[in-house]
């Protein structure tokens, strides 16, 4: 069906409206495999009585609809996602009686049956207006009310939701039940939450140092429970409740705290108040290294920051989602990096996440961090690096700018004032600038209100005996955001002393204009190496000048210290994504440096760079050497890493996922079989599927090895990693069954993800070159048919990459003329267009000199 846009304007007026006072959700899960059953009772005031207005609804049939006990016909009154609503009183009550469809995207109720065990699984996803597809409401965030939910399932499920379980009644002589949940605090309607099946649940408590009681609720389906790790969870988990509490100053706003890991979850995470869901991913059933750990650890503080950041206090609207995100970004890590074992988290948050955010902001599709967005369409494309990763380094930043305590005794004034409501960035800024006693317009203007980022450079002058009679920070902006912002940064010199990078002098330095005189380094001679925004202090590419650079290449592994190694890494994988190295000479100082790093996310994170830029980046016919060349490294390292350690796992692979050349792929076959061991490396599960994966993807395995994998691990993720596999053997039948998979049946998140992952090997590019024509032909059914962020994900992941060209960039220009009405596609467009220039130019790079 169509469904009407949801516009900023709309919501406005409707805010101006209305007041919402209760939801009454009454929710039937026994109605079968496609739909259930949905009542909503709404009590609400209107300030102007028979004004017009609308509630919000996505459901196959809609049974009734009273107003106010006067019957609405739903044929006229419900099109297009919406009820029409006339004649409304002072006050009113609204009830709504439909059959919903279970979502297939993640999104909305989804329902998924295990295919290890036949159990059904229940959960919902809201962010940002998916909670119409449940049931009738005002779909907006500052419509908050108290939420009453009721629902009827099968008597033996377990059903949870924001608030703690009741007891379960009996209905009739079925095999069913009732659960009533106690009445929530006001939410916002993306934040009711239900979690209803036959789940595993752990539970434990965990008292504050405040005093606050706080219930513990862990879950998984049965199938996983054994790789549930409550130890692990609920310890991280207490860390984090015992730190917030004490940053806050205030209790968990929210009675209990549940945490639930959920089958094709379209996120990392979801911040239900008191339920959070996890993707299945952050759930492991091989042996993880520290850094799957830390990721992990990082998004559970994440969650539980948006207890008090998007739940508690909620922004009015998505234009202010950095409200949400960049602080729930920025609090996961430093929770991470000071209540966690995770000491070194703004490290990893310097080479990953932050990584991100420039990406991002280099985009023609960037935007302010607090963005003007004037449909939910525009506010779903920017869930995005900038207003995650970028907000969170700003929001650093900004901390040192006022001084900590300072920052957070506005934030907490911030959460008195606007308990249990909505605010906006105006709100926000009022309490930090009343309690550091600075006035942040200009502040705001410059890095919360503009798009784009900068680049830091320096410019110098020797005299003979290579001394600085001049050093100068410069500071650029692109053309289409020329915005000169403060920066305050630290300047590091590094020079080789017994064959290591080390820090021999720092001076802090304030960035204004274009041009900075740093009179501190005249007379200073020239170091090996020159670090611009040294410890990551501010948001800012950064450019090395020659001299520099020529140390970074041959000895980027040697910094003695991880966090300007990891800054440094960066750097490159950023000059490497924007055409200014090439691919090989990043793959090379890769090989060259990644021995000596000894911080697994950054490896790690490098890991995944280059598996990235090998795929979209790299010219096919190198792929195959680059690939050999890092195999070799790794099958090197391998051997050396101490046994059992999170190195030899992250050598192993990383050779599982390059392996080229016959003694290579050799060696993987040996791994598989058990003719090959290594001490102390456990070849289990995941590690088999990688190694299969990558054999099929050379052609050294097909379909019956898969096969006879998969009757090993029947799981769903089997089945999900036997469909990868299949679509990584190189032969046309494979690939096309791999694009009919992909176009034509509705697979969710991680079978997407699996199966685009084999169809789309660089090594393949010859196979996969024809099906450009037909992205083309699919693309307009896709965006209109599929929901909106599954549409993106699949644009995304089937676009013809491997054959960049003039010819593609002509094709895409002629298509987004044709589907210019859409802003949603029009901005996917844009950022393809702009890749594929990248991948030409990066291709076209001269490698000796790159």
């Amino acid at each position: 069906m169509r469904v009407a846009e949801i516009t900023r304007a709309e919501t406005v007026e409707r805010a101006r409206l209305l007041r919402v006072d209760t939801y009454h959700v009454s929710l039937d899960l026994t109605q079968g495999e496609r739909t259930f059953r949905s009542t909503s009772v709404i009590r609400f005031s209107c300030a102007e009585p028979a004004v017009e207005t609308h509630a919000d609804l996505i459901a196959d049939t809609v049974h009734e609809i009273l107003l106010n006990g006067r019957p609405i016909d739903p044929a006229t009154a419900y099109r297009d996602g919406r009820i029409t609503l006339r004649g409304l009183a002072a006050e009113n009550e609204l009830r709504v009686t439909a059959s919903c469809a279970y979502g297939a995207d993640g999104g909305g109720l989804s329902r998924f049956t295990d295919s290890a065990d036949g159990h059904v699984y229940t959960y919902t996803n809201f962010e940002p207006a998916d909670a119409r597809r449940v049931y009738a409401d005002f779909e907006q965030p500052d419509l908050k009310a108290v939420f009453h939910l009721s629902v009827t399932a099968p008597a033996h499920w377990t059903v949870l939701s924001n608030m703690p379980s009741p007891k379960r009644l009996p209905v009739g002589s079925q095999d069913a039940a009732t659960w009533t949940f106690p009445p929530t605090p006001r939410l916002s309607t993306y934040l009711a939450c239900l979690c209803a099946g036959e789940y595993t649940v752990v539970h434990d408590s965990h008292t504050t140092a405040r005093g606050q009681v706080i219930q513990l609720e862990l879950g998984v389906r049965a199938s996983l429970a054994a790789h549930l790790e409550p130890e692990d969870m609920f310890g991280i988990t207490k860390q984090g409740l015992d730190y917030f509490t004490e940053l806050f100053d205030s209790d968990l706003p929210f009675p209990k705290y549940g945490q639930i890991f959920v089958p094709e979850c379209r996120s990392g995470a979801m911040e239900n108040p008191g339920l959070v869901t996890f993707s299945e991913q952050l759930l492991f059933r091989s042996k993880a290294t520290t850094a799957k750990y830390e990721l992990r650890a990082m998004i559970v503080m994440h969650e539980m920051a948006h207890m008090w950041f998007g739940d508690h206090v909620t922004m009015q609207w998505w234009g202010d989602l950095w409200l949400n995100e960049s602080f729930a970004e920025f609090c996961g890590s430093l929770a991470s990096a000071e209540a966690t074992r995770f000491s070194e988290a703004w490290t990893t948050f310097a080479n990953g996440r932050k990584t991100w955010g420039y990406a991002q902001d280099q985009l023609p599709s960037t935007h302010p961090i607090a963005a003007e967005v004037g449909t939910l369409s525009e506010a779903i494309a920017n869930f995005d690096g900038i207003s995650y990763a970028k907000g969170a380094a700003v929001l650093k930043a900004l901390v040192a700018y006022v001084g900590r305590e300072r920052f957070f005794a506005g934030v907490r004034a911030y959460f008195a004032d606007y308990a249990g409501g909505n605010a906006s960035l105006s709100d926000l800024l009022a309490k930090l600038e009343q309690a550091s006693g600075k006035d942040l317009s200009d502040w705001s203007k410059a890095w919360l209100e503009t798009a784009g980022v900068s680049t830091l450079s320096s410019a110098f002058e020797l005299d003979e005996g290579g001394a600085y009679t001049e050093f100068t920070v410069l500071q650029s902006a692109p053309e289409t955001h020329p915005h000169l912002r403060p920066h305050h940064i630290a300047v590091g010199l590094y020079n080789l002393v017994n064959d290591a990078l080390v820090r021999t002098r720092r001076l802090e330095v304030e960035v204004i204009g274009a041009r900075t005189p740093v009179p501190e380094l005249v007379g200073v001679r020239q170091p090996d190496l020159v670090l611009l925004n040294d410890d990551d202090l501010t948001f800012a590419l950064i450019e090395f000048d020659p001299h520099s650079l020529v140390t970074l290449r041959e000895s980027i592994g040697t910094f003695a210290d991880s966090l300007a190694r990891a800054i440094s890494w960066g750097a490159v994988v950023d000059m490497t994504v924007h055409a200014k190295i090439s691919v090989p000479t990043f793959v090379r100082m890769l090989t060259r440096g990644m021995g000596t790093e000894d911080s697994i996310a950054v490896l790690q994170s490098l890991h995944q760079t280059a598996t990235y830029v090998i795929r979209t980046l790299a010219d096919p016919a190198w792929v195959p050497v680059g690939k050999s060349e890092l195999a070799e490294s790794a099958l090197e390292l391998l051997h050396d890493a101490e046994p059992g350690g999170d190195l030899q796992l992250s050598w192993a692979q990383l050779l599982a996922r390059t392996a080229t050349t016959s003694r290579q792929l050799d060696y993987l076959s040996a791994l598989l079989s058990g003719t090959k061991t290594v001490a102390g490396l456990t070849v289990d599960t995941d590690l088999r599927w990688m190694l299969l994966r990558r054999l099929a993807a050379t052609g050294r395995a097909g379909d019956p090895e898969i096969d006879a994998e998969l009757e090993c691990d029947p799981t769903d993720q089997g089945r999900n990693e036997a469909r990868g596999a299949r679509a990584a053997i190189p032969d046309i039948a494979h690939k096309t069954e791999a694009w009919r998979l992909l176009t034509e049946t509705e697979l969710g998140t991680e079978a997407v993800l699996a199966v685009a992952n084999g169809f789309g090997l660089a090594e393949h590019a010859e196979l996969t070159s024809g099906f450009a024509e037909a992205y083309f032909q699919v693309l307009p059914t896709l965006w209109a048919e599929r929901p909106e962020k599954m549409r993106a994900l699949l644009a995304d992941r089937i676009f013809p990459y491997n054959a960049a060209s003039p010819r593609l960039l002509e094709h895409l220009d002629a298509f987004a003329i044709d589907h210019d009405s859409d802003p949603a596609l029009r901005r996917f467009l844009a950022e393809a267009r702009d890749f594929v220039e990248r991948i030409l130019k990066s291709r076209a790079l001269v490698i000796p000199g790159s």
